[in-house]
């Protein structure tokens, strides 16, 4: 074990954001594959106040497709730290969750038609 731990802070605009802690002052190596294809672009950067590294991903658009990828980032002994997993299009048709953010969404519709109603009758 590498004493090393990857923890997601976020994913915005594509770019996939966690902390690394464990790997004092040396930048750590990290491997990022897809389906045993290397990914490039990760980026480090060291918070020396904190003692830990940033790091960032962006998600390489070619991987945005229909079903589930999934992104592993490993460290350079090939321990996993973390996994990144993207579902996408047709797979999602039967997910309880996009069911629920659909209902969410029609019913904000039905809401602000609702107000516009009741707003326009009075």
């Amino acid at each position: 074990m590498s004493g090393l731990k990857l923890t997601k802070t976020g994913l915005a605009n594509g770019v996939w954001q966690g902390v690394l802690t464990g790997a004092g002052d040396q930048a750590p190596r990290l491997q990022v594959t897809c389906d045993g294809h290397p990914i490039d672009g990760i980026t480090l950067q060291h918070d020396q106040e904190a003692g830990l590294w940033q790091v960032a991903l962006p998600i390489p658009s070619q991987l945005i497709n229909d079903g589930l990828q999934t992104i592993l980032i490993r460290d350079e002994d090939g321990e996993t730290l973390c996994s990144i997993a993207l579902l996408a299009g047709d797979a999602l048709a039967d997910d309880l969750r996009s069911e629920i953010d659909l209902l969410r969404n029609e019913l904000d519709l039905l809401k602000g038609a609702f107000r516009a109603h009741c707003r326009d009758s009075a």
